[in-house]
């Protein structure tokens, strides 16, 4: 096969193969992550790995017998599409794509199985998988107009209508991002470069930070994505600069201690330079409260950047978006919606209110972007990102946008919450279940409870342990997929399991079911 051809005819068989290998991994497997440890996965992957490497017995159940590698490739090198002048002569092996698909899906924690459901990991839509096969067969690059024309131009419009989706007014701008950690830093960037800008008289992205002067600090709640610290010490100014805001019992900021931190960063004489508010924390689906961060921000000249990387899709439902009013107050904002909008990773948006905010990342190279190209209509998107090759992740969205409207999404979204607030009165119903919180979005925390007959109720380090060790349990037993996490504070007594609930084809029957699932891994850690 000509590597450099994506014709129908010589990408057609391969997609056969592709999804027939898929079936048989996900057969196999039998359940929502393969039961098996660490270390015996990575060496049977290591094992199909392995050049001219013969399937496993377990690999080799979905072979045909009737002489074909797979489906849609033959033994024969005149008729094999996965064979030609390329592959023969390096050593090349046809049946590689069959073989390493099939152990991928063997071994892969599916977040379209009900009992997957730790993380804000989305089974994704087909047509936004679909749309996503189109961009990888086409290849385009979004740093030239040149290298994506239509892509730039669904980008340009994609974009402008999810600034209308948050509440910006015309003259905002965004990008397509890699995710939350991306456009958290986007944010704190552009901060940077105004706040301090304006502070010091300075082009900081072009003269460094200053050694003099005031010291800029960033809010955000002590339950922020730990990305902000992470952009904090990448922008060099140290992950000390993250100043953690407290969080009530329902884990939202506490917009007096907020007030607090940032009258006392003032007296100290430092920069206030950003509030990070989050619309949507991993763990409980936590919405900051965004008027009053808002109020706050420009109360001290500060940057209100808002992380909705989960919450965002709250937009998407009408019983949902007023958790979110405030939103269109923000400096910039991020989205995810390879979470709460069912796409492929990565999917990831920026966006800021205001398109002149953006000046301090603007670049020119000559043989991208030219000047008179530019004045020409030939527009490029490098300026708005920090990446230069990028993929054309908008065409996903902007397919599945089209396909199912707001309205087809949102009703989706309510899915997943109603599961949530089930999946939550059911722990609540159970005795030796405890809820933490009640869910916001579409996530909750519970844990086991644990009872010694003879000694009473267990402590907190012991049921500390006992949770942990259940979920571990589940892992190795291939049954479910839990999430772990531990709430703020010190001592024993703070870990928690979470659900995290992004399948709307899920029952509430279900999450009962993995409910039970969880108790009977209880019991069984406790008789160890």
């Amino acid at each position: 096969m000509d590597a450099a051809r994506l014709d129908r005819g010589a990408l057609g068989p391969l997609l056969t193969t592709v999804l027939d290998a898929l079936a048989a991994g996900v057969t196999r497997r039998g359940g929502p992550i393969p039961a098996v440890s660490p270390e015996d996965l990575a060496a049977e992957i290591a094992r199909a790995f392995a050049p001219g490497a013969d399937p496993s017995p377990e690999l080799d159940s979905g072979r045909s017998t009737s002489g074909s590698t797979g489906p849609g490739f033959s033994r024969d090198p005149g008729r094999d599409p996965g064979r030609g002048s390329g592959l023969d002569s390096g050593g090349g092996d046809p049946d590689a794509l069959r073989r390493l698909t099939e152990i991928l899906a063997y071994g892969s924690a599916d977040p379209a199985d009900p009992y997957c459901a730790a993380h804000l990991h989305c089974p994704p839509l087909p047509v936004a998988v679909a749309a996503d096969l189109a961009v990888s067969a086409l290849n385009p690059s979004m740093d030239s107009w040149d290298q994506a024309p239509a892509a730039t131009a669904l980008e340009t419009l994609l974009i402008d209508e999810l600034a209308g989706l948050v509440g910006y007014p015309p003259g905002a701008a965004g990008v397509l991002t890699s995710g939350g950690t991306e456009s958290n830093l986007m944010g704190l960037m552009l901060a940077r470069d105004h706040v301090l800008g304006r502070a010091t008289g300075r082009r900081v992205e072009v003269t460094g930070l200053p050694g003099d002067g005031p010291r800029p600090r960033i809010f955000a709640s002590s339950v922020a994505h730990f990305s902000v610290q992470r952009a904090a010490a990448l922008l060099g100014l140290g992950e000390e600069a993250v100043v953690p805001v407290a969080v009530g019992d329902d884990l939202r900021m506490d917009p007096g201690a907020l007030a607090a931190e940032l009258a006392a960063s003032a007296g100290r004489g430092e920069l206030p330079m950003a509030v990070v508010a989050t619309a949507g924390t991993t763990d409980t689906g936590a919405i900051d409260p965004l008027p009053e961060c808002a109020r706050l921000a420009a109360a001290y000249g500060a940057w209100l950047h808002v992380d909705a990387a989960y919450g965002g899709g709250a937009l998407l439902s009408d019983r949902l978006a007023p958790l979110l009013d405030g939103v269109n107050l923000a400096d910039s904002v991020s989205l995810d919606w390879h979470k709460l909008g069912w796409q492929p990773v990565a999917a990831g948006i920026f966006l800021v209110r205001q398109a002149e905010t953006y000046a301090s990342l603007a670049r020119r190279a000559a043989y991208l972007n030219p000047a008179d190209d530019e004045d020409a209509g030939y527009g490029s998107l490098l300026g708005l990102s920090l990446r230069t090759t990028r993929r054309a992740d908008a065409v996903k969205i902007a397919v599945t946008l089209r396909t199912l409207g707001r309205r087809g999404l949102g009703e989706l979204v309510n899915a997943c919450h109603d599961l949530a607030l089930a999946g939550a009165a059911a722990v609540r119903a159970h005795p030796r279940l405890e809820l933490h919180t009640e869910p916001v979005l579409t996530a909750f925390l519970f844990r086991y409870l644990p009872t010694d007959p003879a000694a009473g109720p267990a402590g907190p380090a012991e049921i500390d342990r006992v949770n942990a060790a259940l979920r571990r349990r589940l892992l190795r037993e291939g049954r479910a997929v839990v999430g772990r996490t531990e709430l703020p504070g010190d001592g024993p007594g703070r870990v928690r399991l979470k659900l995290t609930l992004l399948n709307p084809t899920t029952t509430p029957e279900q999450i009962e079911r993995l409910l039970e699932t969880v108790v009977e891994a209880g019991q069984a850690e406790e008789a160890r």
